[in-house]
């Protein structure tokens, strides 16, 4: 799969993760593409890595699962990391 391909797999995976994890992550669609792109990497190497199901064909329904899952994953510990940083205000 080439750049092009990861992009929009990270973008709709992202996008995806979102619509899951309704919040109040912080971010727009660049942060949404750059969580969707490295979550499809940790979607995929974690397949390749515990399941043995690496990232096959763009099309292929175990790729967006992968990419999702670890999408998700990604999204929830970025949630994690922001949570305390909005809102507060220094003097």
């Amino acid at each position: 799969m080439g750049i092009i391909g990861w992009i929009v797999l990270g973008l709709v995976a992202g996008a995806i993760a979102k619509l899951i994890l309704p919040g109040k992550q912080g971010g727009g669609w660049i942060v949404t593409l750059i969580l969707g792109i490295v979550g499809a990497l940790l979607g995929g190497f974690l397949g390749s890595v515990l399941f043995n199901a690496p990232l096959e064909d763009f099309f292929s329904i175990q790729t967006w699962l992968l990419a999702i899952g670890g999408s998700i994953i990604v999204l929830l510990i970025y949630g994690l990391l922001t949570r305390g940083s909005r809102g507060k205000t220094r003097a």
